[in-house]
């Protein structure tokens, strides 16, 4: 692999430094989601435990004209990052992702009226500790996840499409299939978004463009914090018990 090519290619003195400027990006990315991690969980037990929550969802579940706007927003937030970051300063970058943050955090807000509070914590517990295992394969792994990356990002933009469309069909079966194919994919998208963070930072190592280890420190803990969030939420639908 390319990334193993370049460390046996530099000297005993670069790899030494390599080795370190990568423990130090990884641990910029796991910051960066973590922060991002607290702004989201913030914002949505402030907003799901307060009248605040009124202005997103009526009094029958249902959602209201800016519900629905602040449920689509972090998607579209996702596409117009991705078009923008290339001319984005990574401060500007990383005020960017804080901000989807925090509008994420209002887009699942109501799950502190649908779900118990016990059931919430027991639930982003069991994700962080699959998301851990799971990083921590795709960081060690010396097999090349990119074809199963390929394969699962295909899965991802039609389980997106399926989610999408049921909200006006309605179907019990997708609505069962849907958090459990959700699950699987998000899992072997954290340990393929974790591998390719190390190798994208190896093979760029050397050449040492701070602007770029400093955005592609932010984009990959969007990455991880996106697959964090729905493997939590997918995870819910199954082990949350209901208010």
């Amino acid at each position: 692999m390319a990334q193993y090519d370049t460390i046996r290619s530099a000297g005993v003195g670069a790899r030494a430094q390599i080795d370190e400027g990568l423990r130090a990006h990884m641990n910029k990315v796991y910051g960066l989601m973590s922060v991002a991690m607290l702004v989201t969980a913030g914002v949505a037990w402030g907003v799901g435990t307060s009248d605040l929550l009124n202005f997103l969802r009526t009094p029958d579940g249902g959602m209201t004209i800016l519900g629905w706007v602040v449920m689509f927003a972090p998607l579209a937030m996702i596409f117009a990052f991705g078009a923008m970051v290339n001319r984005m300063s990574a401060a500007a970058a990383q005020l960017f992702f804080y901000t989807f943050a925090a509008v994420m955090g209002l887009s699942i807000s109501w799950i502190f009226t649908a779900f118990s509070l016990g059931s919430i914590f027991q639930t982003f517990l069991a994700t962080s500790a699959g998301f851990a295992a799971l990083s921590l394969y795709g960081y060690t792994t010396k097999r090349d996840l990119g074809p199963l990356g390929a394969f699962l990002i295909i899965g991802l933009i039609g389980l997106i499409v399926a989610s999408v469309a049921n909200i006006f069909i309605g179907s019990q079966g997708l609505a069962f299939a849907i958090p459990l194919i959700g699950v699987l994919i998000f899992a072997g998208l954290t340990a393929f978004d974790t591998q390719n963070i190390k190798n994208s930072y190896i093979e760029h190592a050397q050449a040492m463009d701070q602007e770029w280890l400093g955005k592609s420190a932010i984009m990959g803990a969007l990455n991880l914090y996106l697959n964090f969030i729905n493997m939590f939420m997918f995870l819910l639908q199954f082990l949350g018990n209901r208010e």
